[in-house]
């Protein structure tokens, strides 16, 4: 899942992105209006965390801006008035949620999986390629029945190809929706996890799934 936080407290973005992080999403940030609204033109985000005092246009404008837009990414508003006018506000203008600063991290992190949860449930929350299946509320994957012991950025990786089967993803989308914004995806990364996923997936099983396109990408596909 792919998040883009925007926050112009440095030091408070950092924690957040770092939380975040460590609950194996890939984050981008942005520290004013006009980097957010570029960057949710740019890229295709899971959701959004948009503060509502930035540079710019407040967070409130931005929200109104993607609602019109027909942007219907999940936006968690965060602010540190602890007014209701202000909550109002924002969920009129299409917010999901809203947070008051100061929270607690658990709380943060509580309403990101309650709101991804959400833009999931009108899909089905079991992805099945063959004999291979990933149940994304436990983030467990299994082939032929048995259990398959996966990294958080194994998961990760696992979890876009099947959203995508039958369909050939280029590094570069790998790279931007499993990694952050800031990773390289000419670097030897993606084929070590891709060589990995094959060896917990394929290898001892009569049909490969995870294929490589020369020059092009990755696919995964029965038979």
């Amino acid at each position: 899942m792919r998040i883009l936080l925007v926050e112009d407290e440095k030091k408070l973005s950092a924690l957040i992105k770092r939380a975040l992080k460590e609950a194996c999403y890939a984050v981008d940030s942005a520290d004013n209006s006009d980097d957010a609204v570029f960057m949710i033109g740019s890229n295709p985000y899971d959701l959004i965390i948009l503060d509502i005092m930035i540079p710019g246009k407040d967070g409130i404008a931005i929200c109104r801006q993607l609602r019109r837009a027909k942007i219907d990414t999940p936006v968690l508003m965060l602010t540190a008035r602890n007014d209701m006018e202000d909550k109002i506000s924002g969920l009129d203008a299409g917010a999901d949620d809203y947070l008051t600063k100061p929270f607690f991290f658990p709380e943060l992190l509580a309403r990101v999986r309650a709101l991804l949860r959400r833009k999931q449930s009108e899909k089905s929350t079991r992805l099945k390629v063959a004999d291979l299946e990933l149940d994304q509320p436990s983030r467990k994957a299994y082939r032929a029945g048995k259990e398959i012991e996966l990294t958080p950025t194994e998961y990760s990786l696992l979890e876009y190809l099947m959203s995508h089967v039958g369909q050939v993803v280029t590094r570069t989308m790998i790279s931007e929706h499993v990694w952050n914004d800031d990773f390289d995806a000419y670097s030897n990364v993606i084929n070590v996890y891709i060589n990995n996923l094959r060896k917990k997936i394929d290898q001892g099983h009569a049909s490969e799934l995870i294929h490589s396109q020369r020059g092009i990408g990755y696919i995964l596909k029965d038979k």
